[in-house]
């Protein structure tokens, strides 16, 4: 079942191509042709000059020889460009569906499979499918007509001494059918190593800080080695396995020619054969070895590309969780107001036992600057990460305009909001198109104002290249305060209706986040602001706070009104004035 499976799929790879294959296919079927026919040609002329010897003669058989094998080798060449080539689109076509099926897929995909294994499927998979699809595809087509055109023949010439030949090929291929499935298991063994150890990679790669500040190069050197040990162990056993096999498939096929050397002399000695037949049956068997010991290298693409097309088939066959409903509801941004409303709200992480946000109920009105607060894990980021469906909530919770979010297009909803989460993600680009990532062809004065209004443009300007500095790897050139006035700046610049904060001024003094908050608030209109801070000064100054305790909402009214109350915003509240004094 799985093996029709891996067919049909390596079908549907091909057939977008089959025009190119068929045209390789069919090159090969002349390569095959002409195989066949110059061992004839040889004999013919090895028959005909036994009887009457002439140099013109010999000339002639050796100018066509010469050009029938011209032209089985431009055929040949032919075959290999268009079946190699199919492999290379097949390759291009797969990275672009994986790279374009992950951009479907929810964060939540990403929590739970490591960007090393999603890289080692978009590359080292890969590969193995486009060998697959090219040389083995053009192994096994050559293969089937080396076997199909020549044995009629030489069964003509002498039907028992192609048998005496052909006898080794049972063992052969019981050979094969004995070592597959081992050959298998330990090729996905090796992908899942080569996998772990990407993933090694990568994250030393980005935490290279990290591992410097703790003095862990050791510690990692060792942990590499011990995955790169793993990985070797899986190399050698798998090639072990390889090393026993295909020299025993070599053996057996040449064994076809000593068969075919010992029982012909016999035969010519009696005078039942004539040495044109023997020729030919010779240079029949001489043809038949290189397929049947290439055969071995066949399998080894071909176990390759089971494995692989099983893994990258794991990627596409997941279902998008979030994605738009068939009756999705159009929301050009600028219809939108920013009315925010949560009725009932609840989301539970799946394997979670507890829900993150239990039963929330809030309206937000069209302009106002919202504050979230109250203690980590009470479910603060969670609903920041709501709003823009990031997380698959439950229809009928959480509204924006009246309109339940999870039946509007998820592009018109997302367009609508500029969220600035707590990692504030920056590209390996510079500054300038960091800024404008959210539209790649804003000028450089809505740059400028963005900036200004997230309060980095000063900065920016000492820099000695100022908008065009190159950041880095995830902004690794910048201070945690720039990165996250960077990302702000990001946001601005799109101006939609609704802002989310999620932390984002966490490595902002007090002042200049308080600075950023009115910008906000005073620069644009019509713009709804939810900012979720641990910075009480800049939450007084929102419209609205509203406090979450364990996913529930315990407080919502204005800093004044709440300050009055003996609930957790008081004691938050506490908490901050100390830590200012002491600071």
């Amino acid at each position: 079942m799985a093996q029709s499976r891996r067919l049909a799929k390596l079908g549907s790879y091909l057939r977008p191509h089959w025009q190119e294959t068929a045209l390789g296919i069919i090159a090969l079927l002349s390569v095959n042709g002409l195989g066949v026919y110059i061992p004839l040609l040889i004999r013919s002329g090895v028959d005909t000059l036994s009887t009457t010897f002439s140099l013109d003669q010999v000339l002639r058989y050796v100018i066509i020889i010469i050009s029938l094998s011209s032209a089985m080798w431009m055929m040949r060449m032919a075959s290999r460009i268009w079946i190699f080539g199919v492999g290379r689109q097949v390759e291009f076509e797969l990275k672009q569906r994986i790279f374009q099926h992950l951009l479907k897929l929810e964060p939540a995909y990403f929590a739970s499979n490591t960007p090393g294994d999603l890289i080692s499927r978009a590359t080292s998979d890969v590969e193995n499918v486009r060998r697959l699809v090219g040389f083995a595809v053009l192994s096994l087509a050559n293969t089937f007509f080396a076997y199909t055109l020549t044995l009629p023949v030489m069964l003509s010439i002498s039907a028992d001494l192609t048998l005496a030949s052909l006898a080794v090929y049972p063992f052969m291929f019981l050979l094969v059918h004995l070592f597959s499935n081992r050959l298998r298991q330990q090729q996905a063994a090796v992908q899942e190593q080569l996998s772990d150890m990407s993933q090694l990679i990568q994250e030393d790669i980005s935490g290279i800080s990290l591992i410097k500040i703790y003095a862990q190069e050791e510690n990692e050197r060792r942990a590499f080695q011990k995955k790169n040990q793993a990985l070797l162990t899986a190399n050698l056993t798998l090639a072990q396995t390889r090393n026993t096999l295909f020299p025993l498939i070599g053996g057996l096929a040449n064994i076809s020619s000593l068969i075919i050397i010992w029982l012909g002399t016999m035969r010519i000695s009696a005078g039942t054969l004539a040495v044109g037949d023997f020729l030919a049956l010779l240079i029949y068997v001489e043809r038949l070895v290189f397929p049947t010991a290439l055969l071995g290298f066949t399998i080894t693409a071909y176990q390759r590309g089971e494995v692989s097309i099983d893994r990258l088939e794991s990627i596409f066959s997941v279902t998008p969780k979030i994605q738009d409903p068939h009756d999705a509801i159009n929301l050009p941004i600028s219809t939108v107001k920013g009315e925010i409303t949560a009725k009932n709200l609840c989301y539970t992480y799946p394997g979670a036992n507890t829900p993150a946000l239990d039963n929330l109920n809030f309206s937000i009105s069209p302009g106002e600057v919202v504050a979230i607060v109250g203690a980590i894990g009470s479910g603060k980021s969670t609903l920041a990460n709501a709003l823009p469906r990031l997380l698959d909530i439950a229809p009928g919770q959480l509204f924006l305009d009246g309109l339940d979010i999870t039946k509007i297009v998820l592009n018109d909803l997302r367009g609508a909001i500029a969220y600035v989460p707590q990692d504030s993600f920056l590209f390996s680009t510079t500054i300038k198109n960091n800024i404008r990532y959210g539209d790649p062809v804003s000028d450089q004065e809505n740059v400028e104002t963005a900036a200004r209004l997230a309060q980095i443009e000063s900065e920016v300007d000492n820099f000695p290249q100022k908008y065009e500095t190159i950041v880095g790897e995830r902004g690794i050139t910048l201070s945690g305060g720039q990165r996250q006035r960077t990302a702000l700046a990001r946001a601005m610049l799109i101006d939609a209706p609704v802002l989310i904060l999620d932390d984002a001024l966490s490595s902002v003094d007090n002042q200049t986040a308080t600075q950023i908050l009115n910008n906000l608030s005073g620069g644009t209109q019509q713009k709804t602001v939810l900012f979720i801070t641990h910075q009480l000064s800049a939450a007084a100054t929102a419209d609205k706070i509203i406090v979450l305790n364990q996913g529930k909402i315990v407080q919502i009214g204005k800093h004044t009104e709440l300050i009055e109350q003996q609930g957790l915003y008081r004691k938050l509240w506490s908490q901050h004035q100390v830590e200012e004094l002491l600071s």
